[in-house]
């Protein structure tokens, strides 16, 4: 089943040397969310080839501009390419504000029903759950209120054992319920085993968005054993100071905080303006947590 992430954007507040404010795409098997909506949001889905309408759900971390200012210009020209389907938009409570005078002063009315779901920090929980997947949200610690969000798959089916089942001559109309673990019992009363036809289902994975935070353990148990972390790293650590002054975090914390929460992975970004190469803070959260990449426009990470 896929699980993956696109990089649209990975600059912080001031778009430089051809990087663009943050936003990413996660396809979970077909199903695009879309996480946060920096200015240009729109002109990179189209440059990677990401289909708009295909978008149900939007997922807005905080009210700073390269978080969030892409996202009239997202939803306006989903309206005017005949979008029809809902599109379920949580955020900030003040974003609905937002975007009702864009809406009225533009005398908008969207051809579409745009459902919007507030969401606060102080209200940490699950904020969207399908048969499949798991969206939740948590707090962190910025200059203004701002949530990560945790996508976590659902329980995985077995894995039949194709030569097995096949021998057996099983029906096929019986495969959905091994894979769920039941055993199969045939015409005469002879019973196999689920283990015994199929592998254990693999573990279930998890993909953990941490926005504009300073380095701080309380949202430290939202994020345990993410198998991808994408965490901001806006500073090397030879100006801790300033992202301690601006809520911000280094590369050094960053790669601190994946292997003190036992990630898999660690994906960097939110790269300042003042870094055209970004090396020095992938080699930088390397030093102590190896299994870290840079988030890189146009490239897709798997989960």
């Amino acid at each position: 089943m896929k699980f993956e992430v696109l990089i649209l954007g990975n600059s912080s507040a001031t778009p430089m040397f051809d990087r663009h404010p943050t936003s990413q795409v996660l396809n979970f098997n077909e199903q695009l969310f879309l996480i946060d909506c920096g200015e240009g949001t729109q002109m990179q889905l189209s440059r990677y080839g990401i289909k708009s309408n295909r978008i149900a759900h939007i997922f807005i971390s905080h009210l700073h501009g390269d978080h969030y200012l892409g996202l009239v210009g997202l939803l306006s020209s989903m309206h005017l390419v005949g979008r029809k389907s809902d599109l379920h938009l949580y955020g900030p409570p003040a974003l609905k504000e937002i975007l009702d005078v864009q809406f009225l002063h533009s005398e908008t009315i969207l051809r579409y029903n745009l459902v919007f779901h507030p969401i606060s920090p102080e209200q940490p929980g699950v904020i969207f759950e399908n048969r499949t997947l798991k969206v939740s949200a948590f707090p962190l610690k910025h200059r203004i209120s701002c949530t990560g969000f945790r996508f976590d798959e659902g329980p995985r089916a077995r894995t039949l054992l194709g030569d097995v089942v096949q021998e057996l001559n099983i029906p096929t109309a019986y495969f959905p319920m091994i894979k769920k673990g039941f055993d199969y019992v045939d015409e005469s009363g002879t019973v196999y085993r689920a283990d015994d036809l199929s592998l254990p289902a693999p573990l279930s994975r998890s993909y953990v968005y941490c926005s504009d935070t300073v380095r701080t353990p309380e949202y430290l148990p939202y994020v345990q054993k993410a198998n991808l972390m994408y965490h901001e790293s806006t500073f090397l650590h030879d100006m801790v100071d300033r992202a301690k002054e601006t809520f911000h975090t280094t590369a050094l914390e960053a790669g601190e905080i994946a292997q003190e929460t036992h990630a898999k992975k660690l994906l960097l970004g939110h790269y300042s303006a003042r870094y055209r190469d970004l090396n020095p803070l992938l080699e930088e959260a390397r030093t102590v947590f190896p299994n870290t990449e840079l988030s890189v426009e146009g490239r897709w990470f798997s989960v």
